[in-house]
């Protein structure tokens, strides 16, 4: 009798692991078996709090401010207005037809715009391309601005974390970019816009989002997503980057916030790189005191990007990426993992762990030799984040980890505290430190759901997301997450730049 017991005991602890791993899975198991024991063990877990309950009440013990707050930030230099439409609706009233799926570096024609949102939808991937048209895409601008529930927001990586930074009273936050008329009166009056960064005009980018389930033909997205394009010169050329550092003199910021370069890609070789020279030669003007932030963005052009890692990633102090960003690197620079052609499901951490740090040993300052200037590296993907840290450099790291995680579970609910009904844990209980190293088996606690470990002289903090279910939108999370990580983020002072 007792070794019917423990059987059956066995069994719903083994049914408890995977109803947290894979709910479906726990369904489907339930269905062929038909044991009491299970049930009730089944009834009695949901009395306990749950995995999403315990990660989000530790989750408000660990966010604490960091002892050295930044009070000026600079941000520049990519912003413009964002027409944010249903991508399904959109391109159902262009009279496009659904089809077959198709990468495309530069988008020049409807079709070309199809294929490529159809390619992205399918694997619930973001991305971002430049449309070569004018015309073509200013009459698709004007459908996307009239087509019903079409809403405008602010947009462009620096003014969105320019608009994040604002949310705290004590931060002075100074916006350089294209910034006209209608992005002037929706930024948040504690934003200083130089009188250099006004032009008659706005730039626009239309963001194409599509939710979860969402079908198109024969095709139907994963997750919820959006796909964004523009024919924007001003931002395209980052003709703002020498505004931002001239400003910066007067401004006189203990922290800076660069985004932009991706725009670049899309004006062909020949101008990126004159202009990645010029960049260089800016961004190194700026006091080596002062750290620098860079925010990716979805490229296609490896040569470029690989330009960017030589020339632009060793004189910053910190960057900020997603899955596909990171992949695009290792790929680029024929990293580890080079060969995997993208992510599937849930990025595996073991490999995410040994790319960050890859970049860190070849464009980093994990040699205390080394003249680069890279220490910090915020990983964000829609199940979990990772903040990757030279060792001496950086505090309050595992704060910083957990507020990025905390409002990509808040902003994309759109509410101000976690709500367990409307978030789900996707993130893997176990994982391993690394997929090449010999490797060191982890364990994600909900009680203390920070996870550490070392490889070297660098310092992995990961921390789950609870993810919305229904997300309202999508656009800008990566931007917030950033923000808030550097918010919560200290430099240590012993350790100039």
């Amino acid at each position: 009798m007792w070794r019917k017991a423990l059987a059956a005991a066995l069994l719903a602890l083994a049914v408890g692991y995977f109803y947290h791993a894979s709910p479906d899975l726990s369904e489907q198991i339930l269905q062929y078996i038909n044991l009491p024991a299970i049930r009730s063990a089944r009834q009695g877990q949901d009395s306990q709090p749950s995995f999403e309950h315990l990660i989000s009440a530790a989750w408000e013990t660990l966010i604490t401010v960091p002892t050295r707050q930044w009070s000026r930030v600079a941000v520049g230099v990519n912003a413009c207005v964002d027409v944010v439409v249903s991508g399904v609706g959109l391109l159902q009233a262009l009279a496009v037809d659904p089809g077959t799926g198709l990468d495309h570096e530069v988008l020049h024609s409807k079709e070309d715009l199809r294929e490529a949102f159809i390619h992205y939808m399918a694997r619930g991937a973001a991305a971002e391309r430049f449309f070569s048209d004018k015309e073509v895409f200013q009459r698709i601008a004007r459908a996307a601005a009239e087509y019903p529930g079409a809403k405008l927001y602010v947009g462009g990586n620096a003014a969105l974390i320019g608009q994040k930074l604002a949310t705290y009273p004590d931060l002075m936050v100074l916006l350089c970019g294209p910034v006209g008329p209608k992005l002037h009166e929706m930024l948040d009056e504690q934003i200083v816009v130089p009188p250099g960064s006004l032009q008659e005009t706005d730039e626009y980018h239309l963001i194409l989002e599509y939710k979860a389930g969402e079908q198109w033909g024969s095709t139907q997205a994963p997750q919820a997503n959006r796909f964004i394009f523009s024919h924007d010169l001003s931002n395209g050329e980052m003709s703002s980057l020498e505004t931002f550092v001239a400003s910066l003199e007067e401004f006189q910021p203990d922290l800076v916030v660069l985004s932009g370069l991706h725009m670049m890609e899309g004006q062909g070789k020949e101008l990126w790189e004159e202009r990645l020279k010029e960049a260089v030669v800016a961004i190194s003007d700026i006091p080596k005191d002062v750290p620098i932030h860079l925010e990716l963005a979805s490229m296609t052009d490896k040569e470029y990007m690989n330009s960017i890692m030589q020339e632009v990633m060793p004189i910053v102090s910190s960057i900020g990426l997603n899955e596909q960003e990171l992949l695009f690197l290792a790929q680029a620079g024929e990293g580890p993992h080079a060969d995997l052609p993208s992510w599937k499901g849930i990025p595996d951490v073991g490999r995410v762990s040994d790319i960050l740090l890859w970049i860190l040993e070849q464009y980093g300052r994990s040699d205390p030799s080394s003249e680069a200037d890279l220490t910090r590296i915020h990983f964000h993907t829609l199940a979990y984040h990772i903040l990757a840290t030279v060792d001496g450099y950086w505090g309050n790291q595992a704060a910083a980890v957990v507020a990025g995680a905390h409002v990509a579970s808040t902003q994309a609910c759109g509410i101000r505290s976690v709500d367990v009904s409307k978030v789900q844990l996707k993130a893997p209980l176990e994982f391993n430190s690394s997929h090449l190293e010999p490797k060191v088996k982890l364990f994600l606690n909900p009680t203390e759901p920070v996870t550490v470990w070392r490889r070297g002289n660098i310092t992995f903090h990961l921390t789950p997301v609870l993810v919305c279910k229904q997300p309202l939108r999508t656009v800008g999370l990566g931007d917030a997450i950033s923000a808030e990580g550097l918010i919560y983020s200290e430099l240590k002072p012993q350790q100039p730049f």
